[in-house]
């Protein structure tokens, strides 16, 4: 039947078949010549998507709602979903992509922009052209400066945890044995926790993953002597979030009299540490929970299954006698 028009209160609404398919909807006008207006765009719309596909008529917000409903990663949305709201996506070019990332981030570099404008609209765009309603599309990337970033040593590890508290000796110990981001180890709670299995749970927000991290001995003790009191829930580390560990984290490099380096520095250390020891590119890839192998080197190679691997930071013999008897004098309980 054809749309018409019918008043639920003061509000005009619409109802009808058009080209097969039902729709209903608020008009969400009170003047009558308003709603049939809006009313007769809506059933335009209808046939020309009926005509000319879907793309024809798929909006940016339609695509987003797709893209969320498929259960895609959602960091850095928000943004791009408010700046490009119902615009038709056929009318989304490149060029136009590039442009919304300089307006979003006027300040911000290459980087940023690429990562917090370009890939989510990108990927909302291309999800669409995967389920077949628009074409996928292809953006040029700002250039961005490469950066040398200087992991951690051992000897820089062992000079901070000798001038830092339990905690803070832990977290960066944690850090440096498993790989994990800042972000990552204080929000981990002491349910993630293994302390006899030797393993964590690490929640990778920033890819959207988890990985099952190996804990070398060392690690084990370090928490191990923070164990005392915990509650289930309870952060291991106790630190809210990076800022608040922060100024604790430069009076110990100062005390230290160490070059001062950042939390990140503790994940580059893992990488760079594994290398160095003549563990493969793909195993430390793998163990360090990066995605893509050439994240960590342009090589290949084959990723070993043996998640205790990573001892070999902290030079610890594998087949060490009395491995039992160490871990019940750390007074380690199972829970």
């Amino acid at each position: 039947m054809p749309i018409k028009l019918y008043r639920r209160g003061k509000v005009w609404h619409f109802r009808g078949t058009v080209a097969g398919r039902r729709l209903r909807g608020s008009t969400e006008a009170q003047d009558k010549a308003v709603a049939q207006r809006i009313a007769a765009e809506r059933e335009k719309a209808e046939w020309t998507r009926h005509l000319d596909g879907p793309g024809a008529t798929l909006t940016f917000a339609q695509a987003a709602m797709a893209y969320r409903e498929a259960e895609k990663p959602t960091r850095f949305l928000e943004r791009v979903e408010d700046y490009w709201r119902d615009q038709p996506v056929r009318e989304i070019t490149a060029g136009a992509i590039r442009q919304s990332a300089i307006r979003l981030y006027p300040n911000a570099g290459g980087a940023t922009r690429n990562r917090q404008a370009i890939v989510p609209t990108q990927a909302i765009i291309n999800h669409a052209a995967e389920l077949e309603w628009c074409p996928p599309i292809k953006v040029k990337r700002f250039p961005v400066a490469a950066k040398t970033k200087e992991p951690v040593t051992g000897e820089w590890v062992d000079a901070f945890v000798s001038n830092a508290s339990p905690h803070l000796g832990a977290l960066c110990l944690f850090m440096y044995g498993t790989g994990a981001r800042i972000s990552e180890a204080i929000n981990m709670v002491w349910d993630e926790l293994d302390l006899i299995g030797a393993t964590a749970l690490i929640r990778q927000t920033k890819v959207n993953a988890e990985r099952i991290a190996h804990l070398p001995p060392r690690v084990v003790a370090a928490i191990a002597n923070i164990v005392s009191n915990r509650q289930p829930g309870e952060r291991v580390f106790r630190y809210v979030s990076r800022e608040s560990a922060r100024p604790v984290w430069d009076s110990a490099i100062a005390r230290a009299g160490i070059k001062h380096l950042s939390f990140h520095s503790c994940r580059h250390g893992f990488a760079t540490t594994l290398l160095h020891k003549g563990v493969d590119v793909v195993t430390v890839a793998k163990m360090g929970g990066w995605k893509d192998v050439s994240q960590v080197v342009k090589t290949y190679g084959h990723a070993m299954t043996d998640k205790t691997v990573t001892n070999a930071i902290f030079d610890t013999n594998l087949a060490q006698p009395g491995k039992t008897e160490q871990l019940t004098n750390w007074n380690i309980k199972e829970k």
